[in-house]
């Protein structure tokens, strides 16, 4: 298996890289939905974090309530790290599960672990390659007014409170430039696969 963590700033063409990827035969892993996995109704996870909590943080049709939740451990760093050290173990748990899974199915599967807070939460995770999705923020900010209906203030305080783009570029193997046509980016990414898969990883 070779594993790539694939990584970037919130509307900096992820989703389009991680695609991209998969239609070249990878097997994608998004983080953002192992986390929703690992606390939908019946897992230990959510039922950990009801009796951390209080059934409060739980909707009538079993669910975890996320804004609940959030307004307990925003603002509260005990609440906050006593959450994460529920969920973070269950998505290490899961998530591995997946790599296995993977790696049964094909041992020589590309992986690709689509993960937006590498820096922040995984750093030292052992990737055989990090990619790195960029644009400049003026263009991410343009996204997030067009495609997601953010006021310009909004999108800004959501890029300001993510890692900075020294901070992803500082760890990362590729770099795909986002910011031209959905063209360039493909043709970024179809050259990085080509690397990987046929001429060897960088």
């Amino acid at each position: 298996m070779y594993l790539i963590g694939l990584t970037g700033g919130i509307a900096s063409g992820k989703s389009t890289v991680a695609s991209r990827f998969a239609q070249h035969g990878a097997v994608t892993i998004d983080a953002d939905k192992v986390a929703r996995d690992v606390v939908e109704p019946g897992t230990p996870a959510l039922a950990e974090i009801e009796a951390a909590f209080g059934p409060g943080v739980i909707t009538e049709d079993g669910r975890l309530d996320r804004p609940a939740l959030g307004a307990i451990v925003f603002n509260d760093s005990e609440a906050l790290s006593r959450l994460n050290s529920i969920v973070h173990p269950a998505v290490k748990a899961r998530t591995a599960q997946l790599f296995a899974d993977a790696e049964t199915g094909d041992p020589d599967a590309v992986v690709v672990y689509d993960v937006p807070l590498l820096v922040e939460a995984a750093p030292g995770h052992a990737f055989d390659l990090v990619v790195v999705t960029h644009a400049p923020e003026d263009v991410r900010v343009a996204r997030m007014i067009e495609l997601r209906g953010m006021s310009e203030a909004d999108a800004r305080a959501r890029i300001s409170s993510q890692a900075t783009d020294a901070d992803r570029l500082a760890i990362a193997d590729v770099v795909i430039d986002t910011s031209g046509t959905l063209e360039d980016t493909e043709a970024q990414v179809d050259e990085a696969w080509n690397r990987i898969t046929v001429r060897g990883a960088p």
